[in-house]
Order: C-alpha cells, then structure tokens, then sequence
C-alpha cells in the first residue's frame, strides 16, 4: 500500500518538474550587506516564499536537474547562509561571538573557489548517524559547490546537474558537499559524472579537498577532516544522499520529525506544503516581512583581504 509519505514526496516532485523550470526567482534585499541586519529573501513569480521549504529541489526530476539556493557567489568571502530558525529563511551573514563571520583567503585560494550554496527541501538530520560515515548530521540543508563559470549572487536560484560528493567531518558532524554544474555553463553537457570533472577542470576537485581542510586554521582551529579518505564519490551516490536528505526533509516538514528539540529549533512556515508548518499568506509571521530595502554595502576591516600562507598544506 501506498502510504501519504511517498504520495507527499511524489506531488511534490511532480510540481516540481512541471512548474519550476518556468518559474522566475529574484532577491528581495532587506539593509545594508556586512551588517547584522542584512536579510535576502527570496521571491518566486513575484511572491515571497521560504527558501528552505518553498522552492522545490528538484527543477526538472525527468532530467536529474535540482535547484540551487546560492548564499555566497565565487571569490567573496561572507560566511552568507539559509537561516533555518528565522519564518521564511531568509540568507544572513553567519555570525561568531557576536561578530560577522568572513572566510579568510588560504592561499592560493581567495574567498570561496565556487560559487556555494544550498539544496531546498533537504535537511541533514543531526538525530541520524550515517552508516558510512559514522557521524549524525549537521541540520543544515545540503552543502552545493557549483563549479560553472559565472559568478552567481547571493539568493540566485540556479538549475544544476549533479556530479558528485564530498563528505566534509565538521566537529564530529557529517556535512556532505555536493558537487554540480550549471545547466547553462558552456562546460555542461561534457560533465555528466565525478570522473569529468578532472578530465575537462583538472585539479579542482584536490583544490576543493584543500579549502575545506585548511579554511579554518587561520581562525586557530585545526584541520578539517573527511570521510572515504577525502575521495569525491559518483554521481550515484550523491543522488543517494540526496534523496535521503530530502526524505529527511519531508519528515521534517511533516511534522514527523520534531522542529524543535532541546537541540534546536527550526522555522517550517511556509506556503506550499501541507503540514503543521503551512500558513496563508495573510499571517502576520508573513505579511510583517519587510519590503525591498536594500542599501549600499557597508565597510569592512581590510584584514579579510589578507592571505594567510598555510604550511600544513598536504602534497
């Protein structure tokens, strides 16, 4: 028997595949960017939607095409992210002891090396210890490098194909990296599987490898660690972890897993689901979210520009 949970799942990847690859996404801007009141939304079709349960991950399922939430374009270094506990998860700058948090730039690498970013509709279930890796999950949508060669901009919505998956082990938690392409990049119909990447981007899944190793040691944390040796696994298995991690999301959103536990507390308003999270857009959580507000970039310290040399780096 068919029970609600796959039939859930089913209509949502069916609407998906049909409405998504027509629809237009932009950013509804709230303040300045480097404040702590920077907020960007997202709207699709001109209305406001959450960006971690509205947006469908997949764009076109027939065609293994998701969507992707890009928080930080390639070469800036703003720690942008889906705030999972804000109504509406809106992308802010992650802060750290009451500051906003930059990534310093390792060198060779200046900020982040792809354009980063977030699948809608997953969720890395920190009650959950993978089998393979040994570790539960971080409770954050799942991790995108997108590795086309525009550079994107905070709230982009871009559709992507999938290539592989890096398991990053982030203060004992697994943190997936999932590696795509844009489905526009000029490069896209050549990379079809992990293998294709370092035959037409050579050098750029080790590069990635290092960033994620040595990113933190200039903040005076020790190196990050990975599962399967740091090896970047197929296509296949990436598709596993996220159709897992979007299953963990449907219980989530559902109201089978709890939203909030003494370990955290998760926003799932939104306006397309149905469960405990779904709400009409005359809520007030809803009609009280500001409108386009956006204002000048605010200065920051000089120092994120500098380039720390990392003589731990691996051969």
């Amino acid at each position: 028997m068919i029970g609600p949970a796959f039939r859930l799942s089913q209509y949502l990847r069916h609407f998906a595949s049909r409405a998504t690859m027509t629809s237009h996404f932009a950013p509804r801007l709230i303040g300045a960017p480097n404040t702590l009141d920077h907020r960007v939304y997202i709207e699709q079709d001109g209305q406001l939607v959450s960006s971690f349960h509205d947006i469908p991950l997949f764009a076109d399922q027939n065609n293994g095409i998701l969507n992707m939430i890009v928080e930080v374009p390639r070469w800036t270094n703003a720690k942008m992210e889906i705030s999972k506990e804000e109504p509406f998860n809106p992308i802010k700058q992650d802060i750290k002891k009451g500051r906003l948090r930059f990534v310093r730039n390792c060198f060779p690498h200046h900020g982040y090396i792809w354009n980063y970013g977030a699948l809608p509709q997953t969720w890395e279930d920190p009650n959950v210890t993978h089998a393979e890796t040994k570790a539960k999950g971080d409770n954050d949508p799942l991790d995108v490098c997108e590795i086309g060669e525009q550079v994107g901009y905070v709230g982009q919505v871009k559709q992507v194909k999938v290539l592989g998956i890096m398991a990053l082990l982030d203060e004992g938690e697994t943190d997936w990296k999932v590696i795509v392409v844009d489905v526009l990049d000029p490069l896209a119909s050549k990379l079809n599987d992990i293998e294709d990447v370092e035959r037409h981007l050579p050098g750029l899944i080790r590069a990635t490898n290092e960033w994620f190793r040595i990113y933190k040691i200039p903040d005076g944390k020790g190196e990050n660690a990975f599962a399967f040796s740091g090896e970047a696994k197929n296509k296949k298995y990436a598709t596993e972890i996220i159709h897992e991690c979007h299953e963990a999301w449907r219980r989530l959103v559902t109201g089978e897993t709890p939203a909030k536990t003494s370990a955290y507390d998760l926003s799932i308003r939104n306006l397309t689901v149905s469960g405990p999270g779904l709400v009409k857009s005359n809520d007030p959580t809803y009609t009280n979210i500001p409108l386009d507000s956006r204002q000048p970039p605010a200065p920051i310290d000089p120092s994120i520009s500098k380039w720390f040399y990392i003589s731990s780096v691996q051969v």
